[in-house]
């Protein structure tokens, strides 16, 4: 049956069979050898649990390097696409999970990954808020902007930079056009799903004070929120505060379309 499905697929319907999420529906009992695995592997307790109405809102957790096609070193924490995509995929799929809240903690990594999880998130069709914590660095900037909803804390910090590439680097004018693409994919999706004016991230990345040998701006806290990146200076508190009230709007949206109908 795997034939005839694109990749990601064939990896969501194996994440979902090795988590016991297509099974018969019967009722399973946590384990705490499983919860600890889960922790390990998808800093979260309990990965989503199509049985249990009680996991309404599910978390994802991005931290530390964002993980592309190359594999980061075994010292360094990492957020895997190929686990928040499978993931996201079965949130949207579970009539149970009513709102994701994603916290943040990276320093950024591979621009085509970050891209490609932040757009799953913008696509829910359930509501989903963001919470930047110690920071949200380069490719991490789309993902805190992704969600319908941004918070960041009071100390967390942003940093805005221009693309850069590790490895060979042939000089030639097509290389320059790619890079101009490249950041232009970036920008224009930040502008998408934020409030920043597209002269101002323009300004913000063309930078040359704020960081050691290298253009950007660093954002703090309420920065962050001054310059259109974020909604609001906040917690976790209220972010779930936020996400609750987001999913009861939801609920009296969607039984209303039921009652026109």
């Amino acid at each position: 049956m795997f034939y005839d499905m694109p990749s990601i697929y064939k990896n969501a319907f194996q994440f979902l069979s090795a988590t016991g999420q297509l099974g018969d529906g019967k009722d399973q009992k946590s384990d705490p050898t499983e919860t600890a695995k889960n922790i390990k592997d998808f800093g979260m307790i309990e990965v989503v649990n199509s049985q249990d109405p009680a996991n309404y809102i599910q978390t994802i957790n991005i931290i530390g390097q964002i993980e592309g096609h190359g594999v980061a070193s075994p010292q360094t924490k990492s957020t895997k696409y190929e686990h928040v995509i499978p993931q996201l995929i079965a949130m949207e799929q579970n009539p149970n999970v009513r709102g994701v809240l994603i916290t943040l903690n990276t320093l950024g990594g591979d621009v085509e990954a970050g891209l490609a999880i932040a757009e799953m998130i913008n696509s829910l069709s359930m509501p989903t808020v963001s919470l930047v914590l110690g920071g949200s660095h380069s490719i991490g900037v789309p993902l805190a902007t992704a969600s319908d909803y941004a918070f960041i804390t009071p100390s967390a910090t942003m940093i805005l930079h221009p693309i850069r590439m590790n490895g060979l680097i042939i000089g030639v004018p097509q290389t320059f056009d790619y890079f101009k693409k490249m950041q232009e994919r970036i920008n224009d999706f930040i502008v998408r799903t934020s409030s920043i004016k597209n002269d101002v991230l323009d300004k913000l990345l063309q930078q040359t004070g704020d960081l050691l040998n290298d253009m950007g701006t660093i954002l703090i806290g309420q920065e962050a929120v001054d310059v259109g990146l974020i909604e609001e200076v906040g917690g976790i508190t209220d972010a779930l505060k936020k996400l609750n009230s987001m999913i009861k709007d939801k609920e009296k949206e969607n039984k209303s379309i039921e009652e026109n109908k």
